[in-house]
């Protein structure tokens, strides 16, 4: 039975666990304060979107508990992760001025979430940060974790550090107003972590599939999304800093890597990547192991993600070069996470090129 929106824990050891909380976003003062973070100076990183709809009643909610808000919003943008980007968020935290009980509170996506986490990671060796994800990937995936940082024209995600949140305020209201495109993109991750270790979620995906992907049924959303940070939360105590298990929570990720660098930042939403990606790792799966991986019934699922951009524009060889840059790439050999059943993933690097090429034939042309 897939439950209802109820607190979500991130276990890690040394007291550093915290909770992901699904409450407003007015109730963020109260929520600093039960973690033991006392009103004072602080830092609220959004971005040009996020910023318009909930920059001010944060502001209000914040400064009428006594602290002192100092605003930052960015571009909106997967273009916005970069070290520019990084270097200007530096000059103007450290020109206000903060000490290393300021926290850093991210109003946004997962792009606000990790250009300011790697901020706060990095700013005076590291500052508290508060996660206050808008998007349906932040509430489900990046908000959760602890990873930060920034791409590089090498690829995405390479210059980062691990720096795990106080605490998430998950305020569900935010994702009404995220536009379809973003709302669908996020789904591409659920769907990921269904299928890589919660095959009851997948089954609950299948048989509300339109009401969550066009209808965003409020009492069956309430019921997804928790489920779907918890298998997040779940593996991320088991492995924090991506040595071993974690590694499967990038499921169809090498793909979608090289399909944002290829394409260039924003072209392809990550989520719209990781759909494309995951249908690649489906078909290596399936082939496998065609006994136990029900490619068609994953596959139909993968496929009602929608497109804006036509895959097959792109370059095989470009996108197969650019996978050597992965970070999960080991002595130069490319990793793959394939699924051996539904529910249920593993790394290997043991993929051949002319499979990898008839993976993404299948992945942009079927």
């Amino acid at each position: 039975m897939i439950g209802t929106s109820s607190p979500v824990t991130v276990p890690l050891d040394a007291d550093r666990s915290y909770a992901v909380r699904y409450e407003s976003l007015r109730a963020l003062p109260k929520i600093l304060d039960d973690v033991g973070l006392r009103a004072g100076k602080c830092v609220v990183v959004t971005d040009e979107n996020v910023g318009a709809q909930y920059r001010s009643p944060v502001r209000t909610a914040l400064t009428s508990a006594g602290w002192t808000p100092h605003v930052i919003t960015l571009p909106a943008g997967e273009a916005t992760k970069s070290a520019a980007h990084l270097q200007d968020l530096y000059d103007d935290i450290l020109r206000w001025g903060i000490d290393r009980d300021t926290p850093v509170i991210a109003l946004g996506g997962g792009v606000v979430g990790d250009l300011a986490g790697f901020a706060a990671a990095t700013l005076l060796r590291g500052v508290p940060v508060v996660l206050c994800p808008t998007s349906l990937i932040a509430h489900v995936d990046s908000a959760l974790g602890g990873k930060t940082g920034i791409n590089h024209e090498t690829g995405k995600n390479l210059i980062g550090a691990f720096h795990q949140p106080r605490v998430v305020v998950a305020d569900v209201a935010t994702l009404g107003t995220l536009p379809q495109r973003e709302w669908t993109s996020g789904m591409a991750e659920v769907i990921k972590h269904a299928v890589i270790a919660d095959a009851e979620l997948f089954t609950f995906l299948e048989e509300h599939l339109v009401d969550l992907l066009t209808g965003r049924n409020r009492e069956r959303v309430h019921q997804m999304i928790p489920r779907a940070a918890a298998v997040k939360a779940t593996i991320v105590g088991e492995d924090e800093t991506e040595s071993g298990r974690r590694a499967i929570l990038n499921f169809g990720h090498t793909f979608a890597h090289a399909i944002e660098s290829v394409a260039g930042y924003g072209t392809f939403t990550h989520g719209e990547a990781v759909a494309i990606g995951m249908r690649a790792a489906l078909y290596l799966s399936a082939r496998e192991h065609p006994d136990t991986v029900p490619r068609d019934r994953i596959d139909y699922v993968l496929r009602a993600i929608p497109q804006k951009h036509d895959p097959t524009d792109l370059d095989w060889p470009a996108v197969r070069r650019a996978m050597q840059s992965d970070k999960k790439n080991k002595a130069g050999t490319v990793r793959f996470v394939l699924l051996d059943r539904l529910g249920n993933a593993y790394v290997t690097g043991d993929v051949s090129d002319a499979a990898l090429e008839q993976a993404w034939q299948f992945a942009t042309t079927s």
